[in-house]
C-alpha cells in the first residue's frame, strides 16, 4: 500500500529537526512503484522531496544515489550547466531509508516521445556529454564503481553467460551477440565518468529561448567510471532522435567520441532483454521469463539478419596490426648509379662512348619512328640513332653519319626479315 503524502511529509520532520511542514502533495515520479514520493512545502517556503522505497533493491538504489549526490562537491556542481539535487538530510521508514532532497522544478520527456532537431534530443546529447565530461576522481575518491574496458567487456560477456545458461536465449541473438563481443575494435574506447544508464526521463527539462533545455538531472545511483555507452542506450526507443543526440553529444564531449560507440549503446539496450530472462529465471519468476522470451523472440525476428558491426571498417589500429605482420624487407647498400626504368646503365655508358666528340651530354628517349622502314631492310639516312629498343651498337663513317650495309642485308634476307619482326614486335605495330 502507498503511503499517504502526509505519512511521508512527517519523516521530513525526522530528516530536518526544526524544520516546518506547512504543506504536501503527491508526487508522481514515474518509478513504477519502486518508491512513494512526496512534495513537501516548508514554512521558510522552501519545496523538498522525500522519497522512500518500497522495496530492498530500491533501498540500495536510494543509499547509492545519495552517496553519489554527496560527492558532487560545490567544485564539481559548478562544472555542470545543470542542477543535481543535494540532499538535505535522511531518516529510517519502515527499515527504509527516507531520503529529503531540494526540489529540482520542470518537466520530463518519456525516450520514445523525444522528436528529432535540436530541441530535446540536442538538450539530452549535451548534458551526457557534459556529465562525461567530469574528472574521473569525483568517482574514486568517493569510492564508486570504476571499470576498465576490459572489466566492461568481461561484463557484458558474463550476462551473455547467465541469459544462454537459460537455454531460452534464440540462436540468432546468441550469434549476434557473441559476435560482437568478440570484436575487438568495439571494445576500444577511452572510460569516463558515466551515469550507468541513465534513462532520459530522470532529465528535467525547462522551456528557455532557445528551446526545451536541461536544467537539472534527478538519478545518480549509477555514477562511477565505465563505458559511455551505457548512457546512450536508451536510444533504441528514440530512433527518430538518434542521431540528433549523437551530433549533439560529439559537439559537447571533450574528446572525440569513439567510432563504435553507437554500436555499443545499441547492443547494450538489446542486452538488457537478456538480463531481464536471466533475472526471471535465476528468481523463478516463471512470468518474468515468459515476457522475456516473447521480447527476445520479437527482438531475433527483426534483428536476425543485421550484423551490429559492419565489415568496411578500417582504423589506425588495424592498419599497425596489419603492418606489424607484413615481413621486414632485407635491404643491401647499393651504387648510386643512374638505375631507372628509362636508362640502363650498361647502353648508356656504350652510348656515351661512342660520343666522345659530342657537346651535349644530355640524352633524350624518344620515340622510335618507323616512317622510314622500307619492306626490303634498306632505311633511309633518317634513321634514328641506337634507341632503348636497340640490340647493338650503331656503326659510323668518319663524319659521323649512320652507315648502311645494303649488301649485307641483300646477302642475308633471312637475317633481314628477322630484325624487321623484332622491331615490330617491340613497338607494337605487329
Amino acid at each position: 500500500m502507498a503511503r499517504s503524502p502526509f505519512t511521508l511529509a512527517a519523516s521530513v520532520s525526522s530528516a530536518l529537526p526544526g524544520a516546518a511542514v506547512v504543506g504536501a502533495a503527491d508526487l508522481t515520479e514515474g518509478a513504477d512503484g519502486r518508491y512513494d514520493s512526496a512534495l513537501v512545502t516548508l514554512d521558510d517556503g522552501r519545496r523538498v522531496v522525500v522519497r522512500v522505497p518500497n522495496d530492498p533493491d530500491a533501498d540500495r538504489e536510494l543509499v547509492a544515489d545519495t552517496r553519489a549526490l554527496r560527492a558532487l562537491t560545490p567544485g564539481v556542481r559548478a562544472l555542470l550547466p545543470f542542477a543535481a539535487p543535494t540532499v538535505l538530510g535522511t531518516a529510517r521508514i519502515d527499515a527504509f531509508i527516507a531520503v529529503v532532497q531540494e526540489f529540482v522544478p520542470g518537466y520530463r520527456v518519456e525516450a520514445a516521445h523525444i522528436p528529432a532537431g535540436r530541441g530535446v534530443a540536442w538538450s539530452l546529447g549535451a548534458a551526457i556529454a557534459r556529465v562525461h565530461g567530469l574528472p574521473a576522481d569525483v568517482a574514486r575518491n568517493a569510492g564508486l564503481r570504476t571499470r576498465t574496458s576490459g572489466e566492461v567487456r568481461a561484463d557484458a560477456e558474463r550476462l551473455l553467460d547467465r541469459a544462454e545458461a537459460t537455454g531460452a536465449l534464440p540462436f540468432g541473438l546468441l550469434r549476434r551477440w557473441s559476435t560482437a563481443l568478440a570484436a575487438d575494435r568495439l571494445w576500444r574506447f577511452e572510460t569516463t565518468v558515466t551515469l550507468g544508464g541513465v534513462d532520459p526521463s530522470r532529465f528535467v527539462l525547462t522551456d528557455t529561448s532557445a528551446g526545451p533545455t536541461v536544467t537539472g538531472l534527478l538519478a545518480w545511483h549509477g555514477l562511477g567510471v565505465g563505458d559511455p555507452a551505457e548512457d546512450l542506450r536508451w536510444l533504441a526507443s528514440a530512433p527518430d532522435a538518434r542521431d540528433d543526440v549523437l551530433d549533439a553529444y560529439a559537439a559537447a564531449a571533450h574528446h572525440t567520441p569513439d567510432a563504435e560507440l553507437a554500436a555499443r549503446a545499441r547492443l547494450y539496450a538489446e542486452l538488457e532483454f537478456a538480463r531481464w530472462l536471466a533475472h526471471g529465471h535465476e528468481t523463478g519468476a516463471s512470468r518474468v521469463v515468459d515476457d522475456a522470451v516473447a521480447l527476445l523472440t520479437a527482438l531475433d525476428d527483426g534483428v536476425r539478419d543485421e550484423p551490429l558491426l559492419t565489415d568496411d571498417h578500417s582504423s589506425v589500429d588495424d592498419a599497425l596490426e596489419m603492418l606489424g605482420r607484413t615481413p621486414a624487407t632485407a635491404t643491401t647498400p647499393g651504387d648510386t648509379s643512374m638505375q631507372t626504368d628509362t636508362y640502363d646503365p650498361a647502353v648508356l655508358a656504350a652510348y656515351l662512348a661512342d660520343q666522345d666528340a659530342a657537346e651535349q651530354a644530355d640524352i633524350e628517349t624518344i620515340p622510335i619512328d618507323l616512317s622510314d622502314w622500307t619492306p626490303e631492310g634498306a632505311s633511309s639516312d633518317r634513321r634514328r640513332e641506337a634507341g632503348p629498343g636497340a640490340t647493338g651498337p650503331v656503326a659510323r663513317d668518319a663524319a659521323g653519319s649512320v652507315a648502311h650495309d645494303d649488301d649485307a642485308a641483300e646477302q642475308d634476307p633471312e637475317h633481314s626479315e628477322s630484325a624487321r619482326n623484332a622491331l615490330r614486335r617491340w613497338a607494337g605495330t605487329d
